[in-house]
């Protein structure tokens, strides 16, 4: 596998085409050793049922500094002083921490409530899509997948959709790390998002309303439910990933129909497939695609390796959707894949809190744009897209589209 050890996995050339690697791995290496650009030593899953398990493995944490020996503790790069706050999120605590975060948010991400929202959901993609009729084309990414899913988590936390933008770009700026550890590069990005919050939440304590910010808000203030440090975490968290992942779903979603004719042909043909669909995307692409990070808190024995206490494990999900063991032909885009137990979502404790809305967003975005134009077409050859270098995510940086 010597062709894997300088692969860069953070970098837009590997998550262009990441899957013949990752079959290799699979077969031959399956716990497989690499590093991040920086440096840091990480650790590859690439089987289904590894990546299953990592997500349950109470060998394996979140928190790092729980993994961590006092000699790797010491040794931990220096993070600035305003990141400290972003460590209190949910994805990067573990019991009993996460469950109390999780507990007071997970209300308004319920299926039935979601729900409710597919009416503003359906509205606003015929309006993105009514801009752009006359055009004929557009950058699916920036005109569609984006402000979609981004206008819908800020009207659910009450943060003003004019600044949209704004986030977007703070955002990409933290999913395109390629390491754990913060930069000097992302500092102005973060620094900027979070002064925002703080503002933001001086005018909400002032003027309550109907919206998730408020609410947690007045979680925070009636004790020990949620701390300053956590309220700001818990919205950072929410936004990015409120939009990133299901801008990827619908980019990459379209992009892997438009290669693959007579599946589209048959999802416009028969749109009740739209469900079954949007979960092959979700499989086929890896909008998420390796988990969030994960430490060893003692040694552990795997196919032969052994990761040793305190180093980062990673979950390759977009290796695990794509496993012969699992999956028949798992290569071929099939929209009536039945049964479909990809790990898109996650598993365990760290399941999606958005995945309905993820799912019904994607759904509505995909069935709008095939039933308004069914001309739809790549604007530009596949090699020459550009795909986001990032650790975690696996998504375009644009999508030229002619309609």
């Amino acid at each position: 596998m010597s062709d894997a050890r300088h692969v860069n996995i953070v970098s837009a050339e590997f998550k262009a085409d990441p899957f013949p690697l990752l079959a290799r791995l699979r077969a031959r290496e399956p716990v497989y050793r690499t590093a991040l650009p920086d440096k840091t030593p990480v650790w590859l899953l690439t089987r289904y049922a590894d990546v299953n398990a990592l997500f349950k493995d109470e060998r394996f944490v979140k928190n790092r500094r729980v993994a961590l020996t006092p000699e790797q503790l010491r040794s931990l790069p220096w993070v600035p002083p305003m990141f400290r706050p972003l460590e209190r999120n949910m994805l990067d605590l573990d019991t009993p921490d996460h469950t109390r975060l999780r507990s007071l948010v997970h209300k308004a991400f319920t299926p039935s409530l979601v729900e409710r929202m597919r009416g503003r959901v359906q509205t606003l993609a015929d309006e993105l899509l009514d801009r752009v009729a006359a055009r004929g084309e557009m950058d699916l990414i920036a005109d569609y997948a984006l402000p979609l899913p981004m206008t819908i988590i800020t009207e659910i936390l009450g943060v003003p959709t004019a600044d949209r933008h704004k986030f977007h770009k703070w955002s990409q700026a933290v999913v395109s790390l390629g390491s754990p550890n913060p930069t000097v590069r992302v500092i102005p990005p973060v620094w900027m998002f979070i002064r925002y919050l703080r503002r933001f939440f001086k005018v909400r304590r002032r003027d309550p309303r109907d919206d998730l910010a408020s609410a947690l808000i007045q979680a925070e203030e009636e004790g020990d439910k949620l701390s300053e440090d956590e309220l700001l975490a818990m919205v950072f968290l929410l936004l990015i990933a409120g939009h990133e992942t299901t801008v990827n779903l619908i980019g990459s979603g379209v992009l892997a129909l438009l290669e693959h004719p007579s599946q589209l042909n048959k999802l416009r043909a028969e749109p009740a497939l739209m469900k079954a669909a949007v979960e092959e995307l979700l499989r086929y692409t890896a909008p998420v695609f390796m988990t969030t990070e994960r430490y060893a808190r003692e040694d552990v024995a795997l196919h032969g390796a052994t990761i040793p206490r305190g180093e980062m494990t990673l979950g390759v999900i977009g290796s695990a959707n794509r496993d012969e063991t699992v999956f028949e032909n798992p290569d071929t885009l099939d929209i009536t894949r039945e049964p479909n137990r990809h790990l898109s979502f996650g598993q365990g404790i760290h399941f999606c809190l958005g995945a309905p809305l993820a799912r019904m967003e994607a759904q509505i975005a995909v069935g709008t744009l095939l039933g308004r134009t069914p001309d739809l077409r790549l604007k530009v050859s596949p090699d020459a897209l550009r795909w986001r270098p990032s650790m975690i995510m696996r998504g375009l940086d644009a999508l030229p589209v002619l309609f």
